[in-house]
């Protein structure tokens, strides 16, 4: 029997990495999902893939889920608000308050509309990359707008919950300007950091290591899709990137005269700021920042190791706070970075050493 909040049927529109994603969640819970996509081989690819059943004229979801492009989003809200007058409506832009505003112009229902954006997603895009999984523990901002009726805020709240999310509410120009400086701003830092490597030595970029994977990972993402997304928040993105731009320009001044009195401070500050800002990162399980011991050690590249590696840490009684895996250049060798409580450092290198692992670092 399911332990479902949400009764269902829901209605998927758009059948991408998040449509998808959410309908397999909702289908393995139990929750009859009906998906409809503009692309039908779409559609069918997110079918087969388990998300949920093709939808057919007549059918009466309770719940409609909008995933669709930011540039189209508030007219397909608009477009199934009238095609269901009985059904909550939300979607899952990472823009909401320009949204609202198309929205506000016209005749909907907004009553029965409850904007939400799942703080989740991967580099990949379309139905093959969507995972049940991505939203757990994941923040699910609800945004009403002033018309949002409680019972269609509760349902929209109830979605999220049953995909093990955590909720957050926030307003619409709350939710696009905290965006833009945790997400949107990042994209294009990341991008314009990688789009230094495209005309770069070969020799050059074999030098790279985790830390410029970790700093480019996200510019991976589809260009299309982010194009869309920083013209409907570009005013609050701008204003990130222009504060970013004057600390920009104190470094280049900073390094182009570094024996001038000050620049080498300059410089510290701008470093010392930033160890700030990671600090306030939330932690594991949204906690604060914590500092943990880094434990590296060298396994042998091949079927087998790094579960072998795991499942001992696990026999000995240590907890894993978190994990990164790096390969060495030009040996088969694989180099796992475990992150556990510095109280368990001692014990984690001395069990491990005593089964015969390496231990570099």
């Amino acid at each position: 029997m399911s332990t479902a909040r949400v009764a269902g049927p829901v209605k998927i529109v758009g059948s991408g990495l998040i449509g998808t994603s959410i309908g397999l969640a909702l289908t393995q819970a139990g929750i009859k999902v009906l998906l409809v996509d503009s692309s039908p081989a779409v559609q069918d690819l997110a079918v087969d893939f388990g998300a949920g059943e093709k939808f057919q004229d007549g059918q009466s979801p309770a719940l409609v889920v909008v995933c669709v492009p930011p540039d189209v989003t508030a007219s397909v809200i608009q477009q199934q608000l009238e095609l269901h007058p009985d059904a909550t409506v939300t979607d899952v832009a990472s823009v909401k308050a320009t949204i609202l505003e198309k929205l506000e112009t016209t005749s909907a229902d907004l009553s029965r509309y409850v904007g939400s954006h799942p703080m989740a997603g991967r580099e990949q895009a379309g139905a093959l990359a969507g995972r049940s999984d991505i939203f757990i523990g994941r923040p699910w901002v609800i945004t009403p707008n002033k018309l949002s009726a409680k019972a269609s805020i509760d349902l929209v709240e109830a979605l999220a919950l049953d995909l093990g999310a955590t909720l957050m509410h926030l307003n619409p120009n709350d939710h696009d300007r905290a965006v833009a400086l945790v997400s949107h701003a990042p994209q294009l830092v990341a991008s314009l950091l990688a789009a230094r490597l495209s005309n770069s030595q070969a020799s050059d970029i074999a030098l790279a290591g985790q830390g410029l994977r970790d700093t480019t990972r996200i510019a991976a993402s589809d260009p299309k899709l982010w194009i869309q997304i920083l013209a409907a928040n570009s005013e609050e993105v701008a204003k990130v990137i222009e504060s970013l731009k004057g600390d920009l320009d104190l470094v280049l001044d900073s390094l182009k005269e570094v024996g001038r009195p000050g620049s080498l401070a300059s410089l510290g500050k701008l470093l010392e700021a930033g160890n700030l800002g990671v600090s306030r990162i939330p932690g594991k399980h949204g906690q604060s920042a914590t500092q943990y011991a880094k434990v590296i050690v060298m396994i042998d590249d091949k079927p087998g190791e790094l579960a072998r590696l795991l499942t001992e840490v696990g026999e000995v009684g240590i907890n894993l706070e978190d994990l990164t895996l790096e390969h060495a250049t030009g040996a088969a060798v694989g180099l796992p970075e475990l992150y556990v409580l510095p109280s368990a450092e001692s014990k984690l290198i001395s069990e491990l050493t005593s089964r015969g692992w390496k231990i570099v670092g």
